[in-house]
């Protein structure tokens, strides 16, 4: 698909469609479609104010105080259509207006009518009145139950900017004010970032890849391995700069051969008219290890690589032969695993290689029970293929990610703001004292692994393991949240609302009702990002540009940004001038860009000063060195192994892991091992016969921009889409646009029917990031009307070395819904709300 109007307009998003309703599978169109599309140059650019988002640099033209118009920067590649939402989500229905208390909870005092959370019963308040009421809660908390009976949440993609940094803006309250709880790790690469630097000495997942450039030019065969970057690339941790759709279209030009690996037939294996494979979901390690068998067997695997960069592959190869379990991995037993015909994987052993592999990894696969194996499993193939560090061979685990592969600019790095030091905490709960003995007065951990905090609510004391180390889980009372969306991330809903009955109070900053401000206590109106000023980096790895983002529109109703929040939080507290260090936005937006001019200068280059840059209404532009266009991974490791070692024990990649070994964790073994996930597609243990894949939506990041008129392009019969295969559609009576319920043990939600053949049978998409909303909040497992799959899923770990989440795990069964549809009221403000 080309992006081939560059203006958006309210007007417009109704009759605007970049994804054919027959084909919205698809976010390139027919294959022969070029993704490259320049936008046309800004018109009027002096009435037009530049700024930027996850989705990209733009310019909004402002009418009468209103944001009316936004026009894609005239240098990004490959706008993308999630900016209309952007704009929308200002005036979307759904926005919060003022501060709200939940009406029992302010009548009756914390932990008040747990079971009345989510039920939109809000009392408006003043910020005054919200402001003590908030510190007034955290000096409850620390004084009754120490600083470990707050925990700080505010994971998530918040918004993009250095100083309105809304996790950073939290935790250094709540540091500055007495301490809190923190989180370890991140749903996205929970696994993989705990199992990595075990095997290669890094957390490898958010490392730049082997240039597109290098790719192009010596890559005969690319594994797309549960990676879709035609739709994840499309959004940046920072702004994105979406310089993957440039490296993509590079290697459709070059006829490169492309192998996707997926259950779905991806909108990148479309777009590149790649070899579709569809295994069985959560079996990749058993693929891969068939691949690896066969390599063995047939001698295809280099001895050489493998004795001079890794340690331990005669260990792994006693299990791989089946001499330490009597069961050799061949591609025979592999098939009857993932569904793949036995010569199909013994056919993809020999071409990986005799051709410059390299093997692009996505993160699904290791979001899944027993997720560490698979990355683990990924990084012991590429060596047994011996390509690592040559150009266009080996591995990458970010090119679906931030557009990882664009070559990095010569630019300075851009500071922020930080979390600031720590004040002296107080752990210990009342009536305790320093030295003793009695359990609740021990001190419990103030990180834990940001998915188990739904087991810590609901097992406070409970000790678990984590990488080699025991973790108590704290006795929480106090959950405060600032961007992010902890309804929408965390697995096992209805396990989660039970938790939450736990809470004393549960503070959110958000500027829509979603469902995570309808079950808090106190909700705090916040400013978009384009209702205040920032500055940011654009691309996470080409750093190509500094971009100044201005406020567009003044703050709706009585929204106020994270940073005056806090500010006046901690002058209640007594902490103001600590907490601002005396500096307001603009001093703080200054001090980022003068410094990286100081280190640019270091570097050779003069930037502006700051009033020029920010008067100017351009982004900073800095050049990129040849070196970094052929940049290639591992390179230096594998010229000298000794001088670039990894940070591994061995310095070397580590096929079995003696670090691992002494863990003795029963579900982490200390090589790469097919274990049998809890349940799966067709797996001995399974119940439901349908597998869900929870993937990344196309018009959303996550859940933001589910509240906006984006949802009208791929909702069917108001309800999240569910993409089913025509076999198993017939099966239960189903058709394009039926409305149906999926449902497992843990819950139960309405989805809109698309039947296609892009799916594997036994396995429907439904995407995550629905918004939650359940019929009667009261009521357990309560059906979800609109659509959240993390009804679905299962709480349960990746393992007790990385306590991961496992988003891909469920199976379900789905049925055509034949009741009166109860309506969809998520997307509007709380019926009570004011």
């Amino acid at each position: 698909m080309s992006f081939d109007k560059t203006k958006i307009t309210l007007p417009d998003m109704n009759r605007r469609s970049f994804l054919k309703s027959s084909a919205m599978l698809t976010m390139v169109g027919a294959a022969s479609g070029s993704l490259l599309s320049r936008g046309a140059q800004a018109q009027s650019a002096s009435k037009l104010t530049m700024s930027g988002s996850h989705w990209g640099v733009f310019r909004g033209r402002v009418d009468h105080g209103r944001l009316v118009e936004v026009t894609p920067w005239e240098h990004d590649p490959h706008p993308t259509p999630m900016l209309e939402g952007m704009m929308d989500s200002i005036y979307s229905p759904s926005r919060i207006k003022y501060p709200m208390v939940r009406r029992a909870w302010l009548e009756k005092g914390p932990g008040a009518d747990p079971e009345g959370r989510g039920t939109g019963d809000f009392v408006r308040v003043s910020w005054d009145k919200a402001i003590d009421l908030v510190a007034g809660e955290l000096t409850r908390v620390r004084k009754k139950y120490g600083s470990n009976g707050i925990f700080g949440g505010s994971y998530g993609w918040k918004s993009v900017g250095k100083f309105h940094n809304c996790r950073t803006l939290l935790r250094r309250m709540l540091k500055t004010t007495g301490g809190f709880v923190n989180s370890l790790g991140d749903y996205s690469t929970g696994a993989a970032q705990v199992i990595l630097p075990h095997v290669v000495g890094s957390l490898e997942v958010y490392e730049q890849c082997t240039s597109w450039d290098v790719v192009r030019d010596n890559t005969k065969t690319l594994v797309f391995w549960g990676c879709n970057p035609v739709n994840t690339d499309q959004i940046g941790w920072l702004i994105a700069d979406h310089g993957a759709f440039v490296g993509l279209e590079e290697v459709k030009k070059a006829g490169i051969r492309v192998i996707c690996i997926d259950p779905i037939k991806t909108e990148t294996c479309q777009y590149l008219d790649g070899e579709w494979l569809a295994p069985r979901p959560q079996t990749d390690v058993a693929m891969m290890l068939g691949i690896a068998h066969t390599l063995y067997a047939e001698k295809l695997h280099d001895e050489e690589v493998l004795k001079k960069y890794t340690v331990g592959f005669d260990k792994f190869l006693a299990y791989l032969i089946g001499k330490e379990d009597g069961t050799p991995k061949t591609a025979e037993w592999a098939s009857k695993i993932c569904g793949i015909d036995a010569d199909i994987i013994k056919q993809l052993a020999r071409d990986f290689a005799k051709n410059r592999t390299m093997i692009a990894a996505g993160w699904s696969i290791q979001r899944q029970h027993h997720g560490e194996q698979s990355h683990w499993m990924l990084v012991t193939l590429c060596s047994m293929l011996g390509q690592i560090g040559l150009p266009g061979g080996g591995f990458g685990f970010s090119y679906h990610y931030c557009s990882g592969g664009s070559p990095t600019a010569t630019s300075p790095i851009l500071g922020g703001i930080t979390d600031g030091p720590a004040a002296p905490a107080t752990d210990l709960p009342a009536g305790c004292h320093p030295g003793s003995t009695e359990s609740a007065c021990q001190p419990k951990s103030n990180s834990i692994p940001v998915c188990r905090l739904v087991e810590a609510l609901l097992h406070p004391g409970r000790t678990i393991k984590y990488n080699g180390s025991d973790i108590v889980l704290p006795e929480i009372h106090m959950v405060y949240w600032a961007g992010g969306n902890p309804f929408s991330h965390q697995q096992d809903r209805n396990e989660m609302v039970e938790a939450w009955k736990k809470l004393d109070t549960f503070v959110v900053h958000d500027f829509q009702w979603t469902a995570s401000a309808r079950h808090a206590d106190i909700v705090l109106p916040v400013t978009t990002s384009y209702e205040r000023n920032d500055i940011e980096q654009l691309g996470d790895y080409a750093l190509s540009h500094i971009v100044p983002m201005k406020k567009l529109v003044e703050p709706m109703y009585e929204a106020r940004s994270d940073f005056d929040i806090f500010s006046d939080i901690c002058e209640r507290l007594g902490k103001r001038e600590e907490y601002t260090e005396g500096m307001n936005e603009m001093d703080w937006i200054k001090s980022f860009y003068e410094s990286a001019r100081l280190e640019s200068r270091a570097k050779g280059m003069e930037m502006p000063v700051f009033d020029t840059f920010w008067q100017s209404e351009e982004a900073l532009g800095f050049p990129v060195k040849e070196a970094q266009k052929q940049f290639v991974r591992y390179a230096d490791f594998r010229e000298d192994p000794l001088l670039n070692a990894l940070g591994t024990p061995s310095g070397k990649i580590e096929i079995y892991s003696l670090n691992i070994e002494k863990m003795h964790y029963d579900d982490c073994p200390p090589h790469p091992t097919w274990m049998e996930p809890i349940e799966r597609l067709d797996g001995p243990t399974t119940k439901y016969p349908l597998h869900i894949a929870s993937n990344h939506p196309i018009y959303r990041l996550h859940s933001q921009l589910c509240g906006t008129k984006l949802r009208e392009k791929y909702a069917i019969g108001g309800r999240e889409p569910c993409w089913i295969n025509p076999k198993d559609a017939e099966a239960r009576g189903l058709k394009d646009g039926d409305i149906a319920r999926a449902y497992n043990d843990r819950g139960q939600i309405l989805v809109g029917i698309k039947v296609t053949d892009v799916i594997r049978p036994g396995v429907i998409r439904i995407n995550e990031g629905g918004w939650y909303d359940p019929v009667n909040p009261r009521e357990p497992h309560s059906l979800c009307r609109y659509g959240d799959v993390n009804n679905l899923t299962t709480s349960v770990s990746t393992s007790k070395l990385a306590q991961a989440n496992c988003g891909q795990t469920a199976v379900v069964e789905i049925e055509k819904f034949t009741s009166t549809l109860p309506p969809v009221e998520v997307f509007v403000e709380p019926r009570k709300a004011g």
